[in-house]
């Protein structure tokens, strides 16, 4: 990654006050002493440093962020003497003697001396430029042995990315089935030795979709050890004047492992099977991909992939149908979802994966909402009990139930137990960790909300919701700056994901930096596709009476708006409290608790509501919640 002159700059400043907290302002001064610049750009500068050293934010051991304040350099650094230029140099001509020569000895001394700081100034800046490029050498070949080093114990986790089968059916309309066994394939993978493979989560995979990059950049890009790539075949009976129907329908898999490091190809192999013998099929290229890099299957494992029937194939299409249109998260897509799980569980009435889709489907439609809370949340529990009443081993059903536990019934402990079962089934299962971090958060350990959304991260790098709820969990700790930080890396994996721009004015709010909070919230109106008279009316009142002026407009808007087009009383509590509307804040707090809304459960720690923590209505409400008792920081 090449440094921008600006990044360099900031990098000297850091270098040489080295050990000491520079401010934030200093910095603007010193890096843009003629151009005014938004605080983003510098902490953009910082992440692009960051990420040429190698160094990690939560563990830095160059660059430190000193909340609220500056940046600090904390690597050793030893500065060199250049050597000292003299006024004269050997065998120059000596001046004339008497007062004639005194005066041009005196002209010729200031010169020299003038000649001489010009110098000296030069040397001294090429001197830090060439230390500056070593240390950086340095660093470059120390992060490249630690990465070897890594790469090559056998202690380190080896990490894997599946990238989307390419389909190669003559209908086009089977995308889904490649996609969806892409999915299989990734989960299947993250049960065998969680503790050894790790693999990268389809969202992240998906990026990849009839890409043109090498798989050493995609191996790169996402940080992993092999690459599996492959295609996949659909052949039905009716194609070759046979019966219509499932029956018979023969699939074929052709994989092939790569070694990122050397892009050596391990293994190849096709495989073809009746359908109904898919489940089985993924279990047999697992297998032949774990012995290819040593890795061995857990006991557990093992028992799961003894017990694998034969499944009935409509009910499997079916249920990768569903999960296509889960995957697009949108109102249409998760109705569709539904269906299909449904026409799954009819085919197959003891299909507990489907009922495991059917929960989550129903989990989704509650925080995004489409459905009420009380409608949505007790039959996502319901599909989510059936399922495990099935399978007990499923994570993605204990998921789903952990997480009715927390933003329905608002127990963040009952969801604990759940969330810790999921991750000990499934440890590579990126959605357990998010949500987890939520359940952490609602309970106020931040530390512990950190690691696990990170590690959720970690598994799924190019997901973009669990990228910008980074930046809400760093938002409910308090740590504003690197919130503000995270909403830019997210708007640098796309520049038009809305709830980015969301957190990022929530985060400069916080920050008292009320124009950006203003710009950012605009933004994300507009690309929830708010019309150009409401963006026009908030953006004045915001540039005449402040960010509390565009909160008190967007009430006015809202109350102007039919009863069916209004947001939810959360947003509404939201809204009053940053218009400084104490009492109205509460009063649509007490309307999301009889709604039950699922981010009630966050109300303790959002700070967005600290102006109300001294009323007592609204320690009542924390009580009646569950959130008051002390047990729950602990």
């Amino acid at each position: 990654m090449a440094l921008t002159p600006k990044a360099f700059e900031t990098l000297v400043v850091l270098v040489q006050n080295s050990g000491h907290v520079v401010e934030k302002d200093e910095l603007l001064k010193r890096v843009w002493p003629d151009t005014f610049v938004e605080e983003a750009t510098l902490a953009q500068n910082i992440f692009t440093l960051r990420k040429v050293l190698g160094d990690a934010q939560d563990e830095p051991q160059y660059i430190e962020t000193v909340p609220k304040r500056g940046y600090r350099f904390i690597a050793p650094v030893k500065e060199l003497e250049g050597a000292r230029l003299g006024v004269a140099e050997a065998g120059s001509p000596q001046p004339p003697s008497g007062q004639a020569g005194q005066a041009l000895s005196e002209a010729t001394a200031a010169e020299g001396l003038a000649i001489s700081a010009r110098r000296s100034r030069a040397l001294r800046i090429w001197i830090g430029a060439l230390a500056l490029a070593a240390f950086l050498g340095a660093m470059a070949h120390f992060a490249w042995q630690r990465y070897w080093t890594r790469a090559n114990s056998p202690s380190r986790k080896i990490m894997l990315a599946v990238l989307p089968f390419e389909n190669l059916s003559a209908d086009r309309e089977q995308e889904y089935f490649s996609d969806g066994l892409t999915e299989e394939m990734i989960t299947q993978l993250g049960r065998m030795h969680p503790e050894r493979l790790g693999v990268i989560a389809r969202t992240s995979a998906m990026q990849y979709k009839n890409t043109q990059k090498r798989t050493d950049q995609i191996g790169r890009e996402l940080g992993v050890d092999y690459i599996l790539e492959g295609s996949v075949r659909l052949s039905r009976p009716e194609a070759s004047g046979g019966p219509k129907g499932r029956a018979g329908t023969r699939v074929r898999i052709s994989a092939q492992l790569i070694q990122v490091s050397d892009q050596t190809h391990l293994w190849a192999e096709s495989y073809e099977r009746d359908l109904r013998d898919i489940l089985a099929l993924q279990t047999e290229v697992a297998r032949a991909i774990a012995n290819q890099i040593r890795v061995k299957l857990t006991p557990q494992h093992q028992a799961r992939l003894a017990n694998l029937h034969p499944v009935n194939p409509e009910a499997y299409e079916l249920y990768l149908k569903g999960r296509h249109f889960w995957n697009t998260r949108s109102r249409e897509g998760l109705q569709k979802a539904i269906e299909h799980f449904e026409r799954a569980i009819k085919k197959e009435p003891n299909y507990a994966l489907a009922y495991a889709g059917l929960a989550d489907s129903y989990i989704l439609l509650g925080p995004n909402n489409v459905r009420p809370p009380k409608e949505v949340y007790p039959q996502a529990q319901a599909a989510a009990v059936k399922a495990l009443e099935m399978d007990e081993t499923l994570a993605e059903a204990h998921t789903s139930l952990a997480f009715v536990k927390l933003l329905y019934e608002w127990n963040g402990q009952e969801a604990e137990k759940e969330f810790q079962r999921a991750m000990e089934l499934s440890p590579n299962y990126p959605t357990s960790h998010h949500w987890y971090a939520y359940a952490l958060a609602s309970l106020g350990r931040m530390d512990e909300a950190l690691g696990e959304i990170k590690r959720a991260q970690e598994l799924d790098p190019l997901s973009l919701t669990i990228n910008s709820d980074v930046a809400q969990i760093l938002f409910f700790a308090g740590r504003y700056d690197e919130g503000i930080e995270q909403c830019r890396r997210t708007l640098d994996l796309d520049p038009n994901f809305g709830p980015a721009y969301w957190y990022l004015g929530l985060l400069y709010e916080e920050k008292g930096m009320e124009k950006e909070a203003a710009a950012a919230f605009l933004k994300q109106a507009r690309l929830a596709g708010g019309s150009a008279e409401t963006a026009t009316a908030l953006e004045k009142a915001s540039q005449a009476q402040g960010i509390k002026g565009y909160w008190r407009k967007l009430l006015e808007l809202w109350k102007k708006k039919s009863k069916e087009g209004t947001p939810p009383a959360f947003n509404w509590a939201v809204a009053c409290a940053r218009a400084g509307d104490k009492d109205q804040a509460l009063k649509h707090l007490e309307m999301a608790y009889q709604e039950r809304h699922p981010s009630m459960v966050f109300v303790k720690v959002e700070p967005v509501f600290a102006s109300l923590r001294s009323d007592p209505r609204f320690a009542d409400l924390l009580r009646r919640i569950g959130l008051s008792q002390e047990e729950n920081r602990k």
